[in-house]
């Protein structure tokens, strides 16, 4: 009887040793061991077949055995969805099979500042090597809207797969001022007396937007091109001069503005016509859209660069005039 016993002890260790081992191993050759030497980029092609995708892994040194990726699928339900996946150095089979089922594709960050114009965002994307395609749209693109116009992007910053074509970039950052837009319809288009609607609203944004980087100043300025509006006065902003003799670019590339430059006729410049432009003249952000719907209560009417980033506010012109004497003096000392 002990004997049974002792054999029946001796069968269930033994039993129980080989199922420790082979969780061992499995653990191991699925969850541990891996080919990747490297940090790569793998694709899943669109209809591509789990033994075609096994074939490319292994082709590529990413994988050692396609029996063992296969399990590997099937162990996470089976699912492979489509994209462009970064597999870093030292990522196991099971590792691997876990991201193409979850569709833990690669991402990038893209950073569009507030203030360019369509033209210098459409640059920018062609200047971002992780996106793919052109800029301009056409039929069966991935932008339905093809007429786009500064204003209607919303600049943020971004994370997208890596690939995303750079239409259905612009199309996200028309989507995302469309939102914009419809929660100010939803919370009751309240706005300042001195504009009409929403087209207003980002043109005279994108003036404060383009005047200062600060948001704790926007409001300020904001506020003095409302009090000029409100007094029948021209706003003559700069932003909206360089606009104009730029035919939309919106930067000066280094040249300095001129006495002459605000001369210039156009509908965009402030200095010669009243009220504000027909059109936003940049691409604003939620800080610049927010300072023209709550603007500081100011008697504000000019303000001048301080020398130190910021700006001299003034009520009169004789205020506004010794402190652009001080700015020239600031400006001639550097």
């Amino acid at each position: 009887m002990k004997k049974r016993k002792l054999s029946k002890n001796i069968i269930f260790k033994s039993v129980g040793l080989f199922a420790g081992l082979l969780l061992l191993f499995l653990f191991y050759f699925f969850g541990v061991k891996s080919t990747v030497k490297n940090d790569s980029l793998f694709e899943v092609a669109k209809g591509a077949s789990v033994s075609a995708i096994a074939s490319q892994l292994q082709d590529y040194g990413l994988i050692d055995s396609i029996p063992m990726f296969k399990i590997a699928v099937r162990g996470n339900g089976g699912k492979i969805q489509t994209g462009k996946y970064e597999i870093p150095e030292g990522t196991s089979v099971w590792r691997i099979a876990r991201m193409f089922a979850t569709g833990d594709i690669a991402t990038v960050t893209v950073v569009v500042p507030e203030g360019l114009t369509v033209k210098q965002i459409k640059q920018l994307l062609l200047d971002t090597p992780t996106l793919t395609g052109s800029v301009e749209c056409g039929k069966g693109t991935d932008l339905p809207v093809c007429d786009l116009h500064d204003g209607d992007l919303f600049p943020d910053t971004y994370k997208v797969a890596r690939g995303t074509s750079r239409l259905a970039f612009l199309d996200l950052m028309r989507k995302k001022m469309d939102d914009t837009k419809a929660v100010w319809e939803k919370t009751g288009r309240m706005m300042p007396k001195q504009l009409k609607n929403w087209n207003d609203i980002i043109t005279l944004a994108s003036i404060v937007q383009k005047e200062t980087p600060k948001a704790s100043e926007m409001p300020i300025v904001a506020s003095v091109y409302l009090n000029r509006l409100e007094k029948g006065m021209r706003l003559q902003a700069d932003p909206t001069v360089v606009y104009a003799i730029t035919n939309g670019v919106g930067d000066m590339q280094g040249a300095p503005l001129l006495r002459g430059h605000l001369k210039v006729e156009s509908p965009y410049n402030t200095y010669v016509r009243y009220g504000v432009p027909p059109a936003p003249i940049a691409n604003v952000g939620m800080d610049a859209i927010k300072s023209v719907l709550q603007p500081a209560d100011t008697n504000y009417l000019f303000f001048v660069a301080d020398g130190n980033g910021g700006h001299k506010f003034s009520k009169s012109y004789e205020e506004h005039m010794k402190n652009h004497a001080n700015w020239r003096k600031i400006k001639n000392s550097k």
